[in-house]
């Protein structure tokens, strides 16, 4: 006991000492603090309790300012720590609330080291106050200045936002000290007091911080701050537009406070008619503003661009007001109003209305109807006096209250009878439910303001959480207390609670056949036609079309099905759901019922007939009129509605009676997913698609399956001696019914999943051929980038510069030379790109160097202006001067022109040679300008140039001497760089390399010598070399000495891909790009929860179990760029470089012998800081997200500036305007504020106010590192939620939530924008959505791009922004785009071979797939993707996702369901790219593939799949489902056929039908083993690798293809991609079963660590073991049962897929895992599982710590009837494979009676009797333990006599026994076995036991002979696992069951057995693996060989120096 423990005094004294010792520290922190850490700024943020910011924001700045002036003035800063305490004492006087006692305690510690034991005098406070701010008024004069503010701001280089913060904190000051000398003056003497005239000053001064109010972009109300768009036209206009002057007579109420900064405006008159918040009309005020500004920018009209805004974001309204019969509000015109002031009216009550609903925006026809409202109180308000308010707050004081949170409050309630997903669907209404009752005209019943007392807002109350029954609560209940209060004496009761909208979403499999029935009836019937025909030998003949036509009653058999689920399906739904919708339902079953029955009955009647023989056809046409009767109905509505010039005439005939008849008839019509036609181009497209995929699928089913099994069929049809093994109850007496059944099951299940495979292939080879047509993979190396490179800056020039820029006159345009003047403009955009791929360490700087493009330029500096050759990178000129001169001798005797020819072939070497020449001569030239030399050069050159084409160079010149020549000059540039470099120029230097040249030329070179008369002094006058000339220098020199290729540059395979993708890029086919000013505005938005923002040092350098830190691992995997970023962090300091690699990694080889060892403290913060973000962005971390995402204002900066620079448009147009008050650089300001405009990046941080304000330090770090990137990205807001306690009037104390919005400051603090407060707790449904949601009021732009937290993205993709937003004005198919997909590049594919895989079949989804989906097909959704969203499209209709509970788990896709159904369009786009993440371990993989198919089967049940499964088109229909929910069914289905497939084996093995079938000859029948064949083949899935293939082939060339394949092949992805199958179905499957579906957070790390056995075995033990087992188990029972003269090739083509299918669902965890074959890490794991396995349960326990818990998890999700149901169902499957055995064996003889299955039943109870004896808990009994083992020794030696017994006088051996129970019992087990549990010797007792009582008794009670007996061995074996496996699956379903009979622990007992059965099975092989080196060795290469190609050596890398690691691992391989 702690000695402490009873004195709670002591307690609290110790506490407090630590919290002083604490906030002391933090208040005397001095110095410069790394950037990345707590500055001295941010204390104030995370110590000031959130209490006391809340009450008194201003304490921050307090404690801020004291800081600053503590150095100096040190007892100001004492005043001020002193007025912070008083301030805190007064709001919280007896420290309530949380962290404040400690907070002031704290301070008083600091106050008192301040002090020095001194008391404060008051008057000497005042006095240091007054000096201070005499001081301070002398600098706040200067900032004042504007002359010297400009001249300081430039000598300290600082931005004008930095200036103006500046300024901001110093009137912060100034107000602090006013407040201050105010709180003293009343304490100090009257004689000692603040000068009165400076006092005025101060207060005056103090006043001026109002000028500095937070803004977002534009800044309103802070006229101190430098506002950027001062001159913009366009922001100017938008101002002016929404200004609002009251008529005459007009004013608004005494409580109306006018704005002081503005003039008044219509948002004024919104907010105080309605009550809206005054952050929420802040916010909606810029809103509205920018997008009018960016309206009017395209169309330079601002009436035009308001009408444009008013119809986007109307358009939803407009259309609701005709769907419900309404006059649209807006139509209505009030006095004394222009159109344009009402569209502006109308476009900024939306906006507020929007931006304050909260949950509320995912009900947007809600926001219609208060819109609809409120729109009409608008013309009352505006036609009568302002000083009048609206009904809404006649008991409410703001919108919020009065409109919203009644919604919200019943959302919200429904929400918690979810009870987080466990309650189904159909028990409480969700977010479509609510939004839905707005769809009918009966919502008006609601009424205005609300009518609370409507069923509409009735909630739900729990009664009890044990019954888990809702009930709903009475009127008083419901209604507000203002509501109560106020209700009349005649007012109606409380209603009946609504019900659910017009669906219900059922939890059950039908719902695959109710949303697509038309596919399902299609392929049913098409069997059907197709068995028939076949039966009928190919022949139609009049007798064989009745047969066929026997297809009509199955179509209406299965229609009427369909109708029956409507009707069934909408039980919940009736009461809220139009009557016209369920009259139709109704009227449709009847229809159907009635219909279905006439057409039975009549062509039974037609067979009668046919069999009959009379000849006769009267009933056979009485048949066919109601056939073609329904069909031509049928066909006649589909043309009228979907034929291109029909479905224009039903449009403009909508009104119509008989045609909204035809249309309620054919289709059900909802207010969403009317008129979803697509052109006809389009129609005709996905129809041929689908006529090739229908015909191949037919084609394959009819002549390879059906027609292969007629024969066979008939031959078993007639077969009447089969011999069956067992007691027949069905079969026999049924034509072999059971017979045909297990051969047809297997193909009937194929014909329905292959339509799956086929489309996978045709679609394959579209998206390829597709591709290859839009340019996909025309630069797929970096040879063909070589080749292509001459073209880039033309193709530049076209596709990303707007056509106004380029195709005016450039002011650098030389002689009209477009080719000169397109690489000047591509020259900074491709540097610029290179420059960013060395800021990331992609490239070295030699490579850089390199790849750098001369800016081709003209120098104006004579005689360099004639150089109009234009200069290409050095990495398409090295080495190919040497490659000319080999040329020239290859080809000497040559003709000029033929040489020249031959040179030319190449070219690059013709661009070397001729800039080599010209740069040499005006080197020359310049140099010698003032020499008599420049003769001699100017006649050397006019030699040369005089030359005819005819001549023989040769002749004039000796070539054998050009290489010394290229010498003489490199070295003369040598000498000018390095003089150049030295910063002196040395004239005898350099006169002695010219008089080498000169020597060499005269001398050697020319062989005629040269007429040039010159003096001794040549070369002797030079001229001074200039910054130009040098750098002209230097290319020459690195031209002609560089003798190696550059064709590896660069080397990095990122900077390659990146490179070769934007030069492919700008051959692609793209919208032409507008200038900056012209294009969408958009924003970037990513949600984040609490992911890694930058890695910590900490966590980067702390090794893992196996010695690996992070920082280790980066440093080994990317060694290229480890080096590069070291050669970037020292750049000239080799010796630096490697001090700090052996500092931060120590165990590398970086030490010297004897040299002290470094930590982490002696590293500068510049370098941790740097070396923090060097791993962030290799991580999946929200830096490395961000910063590819502000690269788009980089972008954007540069192309505005560019436009600036070739002068694409005039002043008016606002690209490049200059004022007198601009600084200097007015074209950047410009450019960055057209950036402002133009984009904005928003990160929805949902938890960032807890970490700043939590205790935990990784929370706070967060936080910290958040503000950082706010600092560094100006255009970065954050915005999270804001829990505030407050205490309402009753003393009742609540939280209340605000949503918040953040931005950087140059200090590095952040500052508060907006405040929103909401109704009440955010997240209701799923996390994500809701997240998103509540910050997508802060967003702007007409656009905006949904970003995932694992994405990045790529300057050069950037600067491409603008032509896709374009895409939004092109039409396609007849509608514009709403979503504009965007194509992905997995980055983590090089981590390990997994991640490879990953990679591959996520590029292969998001690239081929996602092509076919948006065409032909039409079918493309959003998937999470980095797509573009049509921003107020979306905003107006729901929002960018769905929301609710479970439903909407996968919440990504629900927006592309909600885009279609709302008339959208989406399309896909690849000539952009974006970066993005995947999971990289297999549990992470597994993790999100179960999230992903467990949303799949949530979509099944939801209306959005329903709705679109109806109303598309047939085959646009089927390309819908087989790309959503209908790969997961097909994906199950494939694993169903295999148990079918093997069931059916293990039926005719078991029945002895398979040895009668080959005793008849079948088993050899041709047509029968090509049905089989080909379920081979689908089986093990070899069509389901083409577009993989495809993709590579595309993308990467044939070879590169083929060698990528197989070499996936051989690390095993078969392996990974079958898991993956298991992993899917499982989890596809039992979300519809029992749902459970919930998000899993996979963790987004680097798996650089060894997973546990029993982690492994915890995850997959029921995904994927228990399956594996059982189709192992149906395999051996086939393969011992089965006909024995079966070939063995025949065995291995039928059960080769099942057998890979089960070994890689057993072991593909562990042949992935890190170290998984390991030998210490083996012996542990085993430890660790066994220590698990026999945990007991505690009340802490985790499901991690003890498997009694986990395995309660596992079952958690069987809770309804009908869960139980399924589960007892499905498991009745084992009762025939018990049933066959138990008549298989040996002992059973000839007997076929029931007595032999129910003697199986008899051993099962005596197993049940014996287990228990052996399991009797020593703690329940424990007075009689010494009965317990006298009865248990008694057993035991019955059973061994019993044994003794049976061996003698039965033909049971004792061979027998031991071989059964070694085969159950893993051998491995017992030898590797450390510590083991007391019950394990019970289990292998009860064990014993079992096996004996079976084997004996089947022995003894058997009349078989003694010969038959002797034959049984192994199969008894099968029977008893059989009983256990189906016994225990039954009990766990009847959990209730039997815990009321109290054999729930003995169910326990018989679980966890079978679990040590499992588990040992399992690990047995791997532990056997493990005791091989070379296992260990190939199992790491596997996994990791994408590292070892780049030649990492794993081994190492694993063992990371470990010494202990590396120990074990060596003196392991002695000891083997």
């Amino acid at each position: 006991m702690a000695p402490h423990s009873h004195v709670p005094h002591l307690e609290r004294r110790r506490v407090v000492g630590r919290w002083e010792e604490l906030v002391s520290k933090a208040i005397d922190a001095k110095g410069k603090r790394p950037f990345l850490r707590l500055s001295r700024g941010e204390y104030e943020d995370t110590v000031v309790p959130q209490f006391l910011q809340e009450q008194n924001n201003k304490i921050s700045d307090i404690l801020q300012t004291a800081h600053d002036v503590e150095n100096d003035y040190p007892i100001v800063a004492r005043i001020l720590f002193e007025y912070a305490y008083d301030l805190s004492q007064k709001m919280d006087p007896k420290s309530e609330s949380r962290g404040v006692l400690q907070f002031k305690t704290g301070l008083l510690k600091a106050i008192k080291l301040r002090a020095d034991g001194e008391k404060t005098d008051r008057s000497e406070a005042i006095s240091m106050l007054q000096d201070f701010y005499q001081y301070l008024k002398g600098h706040i004069d200067r900032l004042e200045d504007e002359n010297v503010s400009r001249e300081q701001r430039k000598k300290y280089n600082k931005t004008p936002e930095e200036w103006t913060e500046l300024k901001r904190k110093v009137y912060i000051t100034s107000q602090i000290l006013n407040e201050v000398v105010d709180y003293l003056s009343p304490k100090t003497n009257q004689d000692v007091q603040f000068d009165s005239d400076l006092k005025e000053d101060l207060k005056k001064t103090a006043e001026k911080v109002n000028d500095f109010k937070a803004y977002n972009i534009i800044p309103f109300e802070a006229p101190g701050v430098v506002n950027p768009f001062q001159y913009s036209p366009e922001i100017t206009a938008a101002i002016k537009s929404i200004e609002f002057e009251p008529s005459g007579g007009h004013e608004f109420g005494v409580d109306f406070k006018p704005p002081k900064m503005r003039n008044l405006d219509i948002f004024d008159f919104f907010q105080y008619a309605f009550g809206f918040q005054a952050d929420n009309v802040l916010n909606q005020r810029e809103h509205l503003l920018l997008l009018v500004a960016n309206a009017q920018s395209r169309v330079n009209n601002i009436v035009k661009a308001i009408s444009n805004v008013e119809e986007k974001l109307l358009g939803n309204y407009e259309r609701w007001c005709k769907y419900v019969k309404r006059v649209n509000s807006t139509s209505r015109k009030p006095l004394d109003s222009s159109p344009r002031s009402m569209k502006l009216f109308w476009a900024a009550l939306y906006l507020l209305i929007w931006g304050e609903a909260a949950n509320v925006r995912f009900l947007p026809e809600c926001l219609c109807y208060i819109f609809h409202h409120m729109a009409f109180e608008t013309y009352e308000l505006l036609n009568n006096p302002f000083n009048q308010k609206s009904t809404i707050l006649k008991d409410s004081e703001t919108f919020l209250d009065a409109i919203i949170k009644p919604v919200y409050e019943v959302v919200a309630a429904e929400a918690k009878v979810c009870n987080h997903g466990k309650s189904p669907h159909s028990s409480w209404r969700n977010y479509d439910d609510f939004n839905e009752y707005f769809w009918a005209p009966s919502c008006f019943e609601l009424s205005w303001p609300w009518r609370l007392h409507s069923g509409f807002f009735v909630k739900p109350m729990q009664v009890s959480d044990k019954v888990k029954k809702f009930k709903f609560r009475k009127a008083q209940d419901q209604m507000p207390l203002l509501e109560q209060n106020h209700r009349s004496e005649g007012e109606h009761a409380m209603e009946r609670k609504a019900g659910k909208s017009n669906f219900v979403e059922h939890r059950t499999g039908f719902h695959l056949y109710h949303s697509f029935h038309r596919l399902w009836i299609f392929l049913v019937c098409m069997l059907q036609g197709l068995a028939i025909f076949a039966f009928c030998d190919g022949k139609l003949n009049n007798a064989n079309i009745k047969y066929v036509l026997s297809v009509g009653p199955t179509y209406f058999i299965m229609k009427l099905l369909q109708s029956a689920l409507d009707v069934i399906l909408m039980i919940g739904a009736y009461r809220s759901t139009r009557y016209r919708t369920v009259a139709r339902v109704w009227l449709s079953l009847i229809w159907f019922a009635g219909f279905s029955g006439i057409i039975t009955i009549l062509y039974v009647k037609t067979i009668q007939e046919q069999n009959s023989g009379s000849g006769l056809s009267t009933w056979f046409r009485l048949y066919c009129i109601p056939l073609i009767f329904y069909g031509g109905s049928e066909l006649f509505i589909w043309l009228f509605l979907n034929m291109p010039g029909l479905r224009i005439l039903a449009a403009s005939c909508s009104n119509f009676g008989p045609t909204r008849f035809l249309k309620w008839v054919h289709q059900e019509q909802y207010y969403v997913g009317r008129g979803m036609r697509e052109s006809s181009s389009d129609y005709f497209s996905y129809l041929v698609f689908w006529a090739i995929v229908l015909a191949c699928k037919f084609s394959f089913s009819y002549f390879l399956q059906i027609k292969s099994m007629v024969g066979p069929t008939r031959i078993i049809i007639d077969l009447t001696d089969i011999n069956y093994r067992w007691r027949d109850i069905v079969s026999k007496s049924n034509h072999n019914a059971l017979t045909l059944a297990s051969l047809w099951a297997p193909v009937v299940m194929i014909y329905f999943l292959d339509l799956q495979i086929w489309y996978t292939v045709i679609s394959a080879l579209v998206g390829g051929f597709d591709g290859a047509r839009i340019g996909l993979g025309e630069i797929r190396d970096l040879e063909m980038l070589r080749r292509r490179f001459f073209s880039l800056p033309s193709a530049f020039t076209t596709k990303l510069l707007p056509h106004e820029s380029f195709q005016k006159n450039s002011r650098e345009s030389v002689n009209n030379d477009e080719s000169k003047v397109n690489a000047m403009k591509f020259a900074p955009i491709w540097n610029e790109v290179i420059t960013c791929l060395r800021e990331e360490d992609l490239i070295s700087n030699k490579e850089k160097e390199l790849l750098l493009m001369p800016n081709n330029k003209v120098s104006r500096t004579p005689p360099l202006n004639d150089l109009l050759l234009i200069q290409w990178p050095l990495f398409l000129l090295s080495n190919k001067v040497f490659s000319a001169i080999d040329t020239v001798n290859a080809y000497k005797q040559s003709k000029n022109k033929e040489l020249w020819d031959k040179i030319k072939d190449d070219r690059y070497m013709m661009y070397a040679v001729q800039e080599a020449y010209y740069s040499c001569k005006n080197i020359l030239e310049y140099l010698l300008v003032k020499d008599q030399g420049v003769l001699w050069v100017k006649s050397i050159f006019a030699l040369v140039e005089a030359i005819k084409p005819d001549e023989h160079l040769n002749d004039i010149f000796r070539f054998n001497k050009l290489t010394k020549l290229l010498d003489k000059v490199a070295n003369l540039t040598g000498v000018l760089i390095n003089e150049a470099a030295n910063e002196v120029f040395t004239v005898a230097a350099v006169r002695e390399k010219l008089l080498d040249l000169y020597d060499m030329v005269t001398r050697d070179f020319v062989r005629e010598e040269t007429n040039v008369s010159v003096d001794q002094q040549l070369f002797s006058e030079f001229s001074l070399p200039t910054h130009e000339f040098i750098s002209q220098v230097r290319r020459l020199n690195s031209i002609l000495t560089s003798k190696e290729s550059a064709s590896e540059v660069p080397v990095n395979e990122e900077a390659r891909r990146r490179l070769e993708f934007f030069s492919n890029s700008l051959f692609m086919t793209m919208p032409k790009s507008p200038p900056v000013r012209k294009m969408f505005s958009f924003s970037v938005f990513t949600p984040y929860y609490s992911e890694d923002v930058i890695y910590s040092i900490e966590k980067l350098t702390k090794p893992n179990d196996d010695g690996i830190s992070i920082i280790y691992y980066l440093s080994t995997i990317v060694p290229d760029e480890w080096k590069n970023f070291l050669e970037r962090q020292f750049p000239n300091d080799l010796e630096a470089r490697r001090i700090f690699a052996k500092t931060v990694l120590p165990k590398k080889d970086y030490k010297k012998e004897k040299e002290k060892s470094r930590s982490l403290d002696d590293l500068v913060d510049e370098d941790k800081n740097q070396l923090r973000l060097w791993a962030s962005y290799r991580g999946q971390t929200l830096a490395r997200t961000v910063r590819g995402m502000m690269y788009y204002k980089k972008a954007l900066i540069l192309q505005a500036e560019q436009e600036s620079t070739y002068g694409s448009e005039d002043l008016e147009q606002g690209l490049h305007h200059s004022t007198p008050s601009s600084p200097s650089d007015s074209g950047v300001v410009t450019a960055r504020a057209q950036a402002e405009l133009k984009f904005l990046y928003v990160v929805s941080a949902q938890l960032y106010g807890e970490q700043k304000q939590s205790t935990n330090p990784e929370d706070r770090q967060r936080a910290t590192d958040i503000k950082w990137l706010m600092k560094e990205y100006d255009s970065l807001r954050i915005s999270y939620i804001h829990k505030a306690k407050v205490t309402k009037r009753d003393k009742t104390k609540v939280y209340e939530y605000y949503s918040k919005l953040m931005k950087g400051l140059p200090d590095g603090n952040d500052q508060e924008i907006y405040s929103i407060k909401l109704p009440g707790e955010v997240i209701l449904g799923e996390g994500k959505p809701e997240n998103q949601n509540h910050a997508i009021v802060f967003t702007r732009g007409e656009a905006i791009q949904t970003i995932d937290m694992n994405q990045e993205h790529y300057l050069e993709e950037t600067f491409k922004m603008r032509n896709l937003l374009e895409e939004f004005e092109i039409q396609y198919g007849g509608r514009f785009p709403t979503i504009l997909g965007v194509r992905e590049h997995v980055f983590t594919g090089s981590v390990s071979s997994l991640a490879w895989f990953m990679s591959l079949q996520e590029r292969s989804f998001v690239t081929l797939g996602q092509r076919v989906l948006a065409k032909p097909l039409k079918v493309r959704m959003h998937y999470g993707h980095p797509d573009v969203f049509d921003r107020i499209f979306h905003i107006t209709r729901g929002g960018i996702s769905k929301s609710s509970k479970q439903i909407n788990l996968s919440e990504d896709i629900f927006a592309g369901f909600n885009s279609t159904l709302r008339l959208g369009n989406i399309t896909h786009h690849e000539y952009i790219q974006c970066g993005k993440g995947r999971d990289v371990g297999l549990n992470q993989i597994a993790a999100f593939e179960g999230k992903v198919a467990s949303g799949n089967g949530e979509q099944t049940l939801s209306r959005d799949i329903y709705r679109l499964g109806h109303l598309f088109d047939f085959f646009r229909m089927m390309s819908f489902f087989f790309t959503t929910v209908g790969y997961y069914f097909t994906t199950m289905l494939t694993v169903l056929t295999v148990y079918v497939f093997l069931y059916g084996k293990v039926y005719l093995a078991l029945s002895g039908v398979d040895a009668q079938l080959k005793i008849k000859g079948l088993a050899s029948n041709v047509a029968l083993q090509s049905a089989l064949d080909t379920q081979f083949l689908l089986q093990i899935g070899v069509f389901t690798a083409v577009p993989m293939i495809m993709n590579f082939i595309l993308e990467e060339g044939l070879l590169r293809a083929i060698t990528s394949f197989f070499t996936m092949q051989f690390q095993l992805s078969s392996v990974f991609f079958t898991f993956s199958l298991g992993t899917r179905t499982h989890y596809f499957g039992r979300t519809i079963l029992h749902g459970g579906a919930k998000y899993a957070s996979t963790g987004r790390g680097f798996v650089i660590e060894h997973i546990k056995y029993a982690e492994n075995y915890r995850n997959y033990s029921r995904t994927h073991f228990v399956k594996a087992l059982e189709i192992m188990l149906l395999l051996i029972v086939y393969l011992i049962y089965g006909a024995p003269e079966r070939t063995t090739f025949t065995y291995i083509l039928l059960t080769f897929s099942s057998w890979f299918l089960a070994v890689a669902w057993l072991w593909a965890p562990y042949i992935f895992n890190p170290s998984g074959f390991e030998w210490q890490k083996t012996v542990k794991d085993f430890e660790n599982w066994t220590n698990w396995m026999f945990q007991q349960e505690g009340q802490d326990e985790k499901d991690d710590k003890c498997w009694e818990v986990w395995w309660k998890g596992q079952i958690s999700h069987i809770r309804t009837l009908r869960g139980r149901f399924w589960e007892i169902a499905l498991s009745l499957r084992f009762f025939m494979v018990q049933y066959g055995v138990a008549y298989s064996l040996n002992v059973a003889g000839h007997d076929k009676s029931f007595r032999v299955y129910g003697f199986s039943w008899c051993v099962l109870v005596l197993i049940v009797v014996l287990f228990k004896v052996f399991s009797l808990s020593k703690k329940s009994l424990a007075n009689f333990q010494l009965i317990v083992r006298i009865l248990q020794l008694v057993v035991f030696c019955g059973v061994i006599c019993g044994l003794i017994f049976t061996v003698a006088f039965t033909s049971l051996t004792i061979g027998d026994v031991f071989a059964s129970v070694l085969s159950l019992i893993p051998t491995g087990w017992g030898l590797l076995s450390v510590r083991i549990s007391s019950l394990l010797p019970r289990l292998f007792s009860a064990l014993f036991l079992v096996f004996f009582v079976v084997l004996t008794s089947r022995a003894v009670f058997s009349s078989t002979k003694v010969s038959e007996r002797s034959r049984f061995k192994y199969r008894d074996l099968i029977e008893t696992a059989c009983i256990f496996f189906e016994w225990q699956q039954i009990a766990i379903a009847l959990k209730p069951v039997m815990k009321k009979l109290r054999l729930w622990k003995f169910v326990l007992a018989i679980a966890r057995l079978y679990d040590v059965f499992i588990g040992a099975i399992v690990f047995i092989p791997i532990a056997f693996l493990s005791w091989f080196p070379f296992v260990s060795t190939f199992q790491t290469r596997l996994v990791f060989n994408q590292a070892f190609s780049r030649g990492l050596e794993i081994s190492t890398l694993l063992a990371g120096g470990n010494p202990d690691v590396a120990g074990n691992q060596s003196q392991h391989s002695k000891t083997r």
